[in-house]
C-alpha cells in the first residue's frame, strides 16, 4: 500500500447515501450499482491545493489582462485550426474523442510532427510502445527533432516529468489509461477519469501549456467517462465517419475559444489524414441523374457553407408496420416531416418504407434541411425528378410554412460556385447581395412544390 494512499470512501449517486466499502445494493434507496468512489482529502493534500490556489489567486483589472491573436499557435493542419477557431490557445485543455480506429492518435500525431521542429512537445501513451508509435510516425511522414515520446500511464509520474521538460505542448492517449496511485478503482472508471482529467487541467492552467486528451466513447457512440469531464475542458472535438469509408469529419461539440459546430473534413489514407479543401465537391461527385428522391441543399456548418446530396428512397410493403430508417439525419424529425406531409399536403406514407440517407457520412442538424428531405420523400412517393441544378433551403413548420434560416447570402454564393443555377428559399429571406443565381422564394412546402 503506498504510503500518500489517501482516504476514500463510496456513495450512492441515486440518493447519496455513503458508505467506507463499496456494496452491489444501496442499502438506503436498493439501487443496483450506483456506488461510485471518492475522495476524501487529507490535510496534506489539502493543504497543497491551498498552496496552488493562492498562488493563482490575484485579482486582476480587465483592461490588464493581455489577450491578442499571438497567444494562439497554428497546428500546420488548416482544417485542425478552423475547427479549433484559428489555432491552439495558450494553456487551453482540449478533449478529442471518437470510434476506435476513427482517426483521433493519427491526426495528434501529425500535428506534433508538423509543430515538433519549432516547438518542444510531449507525447504521453498510455496504450502504444515508442517502437510502435514510431513505426506509425515513418508512416505519416517525416519526423522532426523536438517530439518526445514517454510511455507512461501514472498521472504523477507525467506530471513531474512535465515539470521537468517544461513543453510547448502535451498530448495525453489516451484519459482511459492513466491512473492516480493513491486511488483504489481501475484505470478508467469515473473516480481515476475525473481526477486524473483535474491533475491535468492544473497543469495546463498553472503552466499555460496547452494540453490534448485523447479519450474513448461507449458502447452508445458517448465520450467514455463522467460528463464533468466535458465540463472542466475548454474545447470537445469528436471524429465522426464510417467504417466503410475514407472521409472523416472532426466537429466542435463545445469551443471556449471558437465557434462550436465547426467541422473539419479529412480522407485517410495510407500516409495518414489527408484535409479536403472543398467538401461540398467531395459529397455531391457522384450524383446521380435523372434520378427520384434526391434533393441537393446547402447547410450552415459553423462559419462555412457546406452542398450535401440527400436520398429518400420510398417503397411500398405488405406488413401493417412500415419501416422509417435515417441515416445522417434526425429520426424524430424524419417523422415530423411524413407527419406535415400528410396532413398538409395530402401525400401518405401509410402504406410505404421510408430510407432516408445523407451522403458522405455527413449528419444535418439544421433545420434549414428541412425543405430538400421533405421534398426528397414526396419525390420518392410521387417518381418526379427533382431539377438537378437546383438547390432547396428552407425550415419547415408544422403548418407547412417555410420558415426562414441565416447565413443566405454564405449559402447562395456556395452554390453559384458549384455550378447551381436555381434556389427555392423561404419568402422571408431576403439576400442583401445580387448573386448571379435564380432566387425563387416561397411561403409554404406546397408552393415550393409547386415552383419546382
Amino acid at each position: 500500500m503506498p504510503a500518500n494512499k489517501i482516504n476514500t470512501f463510496y456513495i450512492c449517486s441515486e440518493c447519496g447515501f455513503e458508505n467506507p466499502k463499496w456494496a452491489g445494493q444501496c442499502s438506503a434507496c436498493g439501487a443496483w450499482n450506483s456506488f461510485t468512489e471518492e475522495i476524501k482529502q487529507s490535510e496534506k493534500t489539502s493543504t497543497s491545493i491551498q498552496k496552488v490556489l493562492s498562488a493563482q489567486s490575484t485579482a486582476h483589472r480587465l483592461e490588464e489582462i493581455t489577450a491578442e491573436t499571438e497567444l494562439r499557435k497554428k497546428t500546420g493542419i488548416k482544417e485542425l485550426d478552423r475547427v479549433l477557431g484559428g489555432g491552439i490557445v495558450r494553456g487551453s485543455l482540449v478533449l478529442v474523442s471518437g470510434e476506435p480506429g476513427i482517426g483521433k492518435s493519427t491526426i495528434l500525431l501529425q500535428m506534433c510532427m508538423k509543430m515538433g521542429n519549432a516547438l518542444k512537445i510531449l507525447y504521453v501513451s498510455g496504450e502504444e510502445s515508442p517502437r510502435q508509435i514510431k513505426l506509425r510516425a515513418d508512416r505519416l511522414g517525416k519526423g522532426c527533432k523536438n517530439l518526445y515520446i514517454l510511455a507512461e500511464t501514472d498521472i504523477s509520474s507525467i506530471s513531474a516529468k512535465a515539470e521537468e521538460m517544461s513543453p510547448d505542448i502535451l498530448v495525453i492517449d489516451s484519459i482511459q489509461t492513466m491512473y492516480r496511485e493513491d486511488l483504489t478503482s481501475a484505470p478508467g472508471s469515473v473516480p481515476q477519469v475525473r481526477e486524473c482529467t483535474a491533475e491535468l487541467m492544473r497543469i495546463a492552467k498553472s503552466k499555460e501549456l496547452p494540453t490534448f486528451v485523447v479519450s474513448h466513447v461507449n458502447k452508445e457512440g458517448a465520450i467514455a467517462g463522467p460528463k464533468v469531464m466535458e465540463h472542466m475542458v475548454d474545447a470537445v472535438l469528436y471524429f465522426e465517419g464510417e467504417r466503410s469509408s475514407d472521409y472523416r469529419i472532426l466537429r466542435a461539440i463545445k469551443n471556449r475559444f471558437g465557434s462550436t459546430n465547426e467541422i473539419g473534413v479529412f480522407e485517410m489514407t495510407g500516409t495518414g489524414l489527408t484535409e479536403i479543401d472543398n467538401p461540398s465537391a467531395l459529397f455531391l461527385q457522384d450524383k446521380p441523374e435523372n434520378s427520384t428522391g434526391i434533393a441537393t441543399l446547402c447547410v450552415m456548418e459553423g462559419t462555412r457553407p457546406i452542398v450535401a446530396e440527400v436520398q429518400a428512397l420510398v417503397a411500398k410493403t405488405p406488413f401493417p408496420s412500415p419501416r422509417r430508417t435515417s441515416v445522417g439525419f434526425d429520426y424524430n424529425r424524419l417523422n415530423l416531416l411524413l407527419a406535415v406531409l400528410e396532413k398538409r399536403l395530402g401525400i401518405i406514407f401509410a402504406a410505404y418504407d421510408v430510407y432516408l440517407n445523407v451522403i458522405g457520412g455527413l449528419r444535418l442538424d439544421e433545420p434549414a434541411a428541412d425543405l430538400a428531405v421533405a421534398t426528397a420523400l414526396a419525390s420518392g412517393v410521387k417518381d418526379f425528378i427533382i431539377p438537378e441544378k437546383t438547390l432547396l433551403i428552407g425550415e419547415v413548420g408544422l403548418a407547412g410554412e417555410l420558415r426562414a434560416v441565416s447565413g443566405i447570402e454564405k449559402r447562395l454564393t456556395e452554390a453559384y460556385n458549384l455550378g447551381f443555377t436555381r434556389c427555392i428559399i423561404p419568402l422571408r429571406n431576403h439576400p442583401k447581395t445580387e448573386i448571379p443565381i435564380e432566387v425563387v422564394r416561397a411561403a409554404s412546402l406546397r408552393e415550393a412544390f409547386n415552383k419546382l
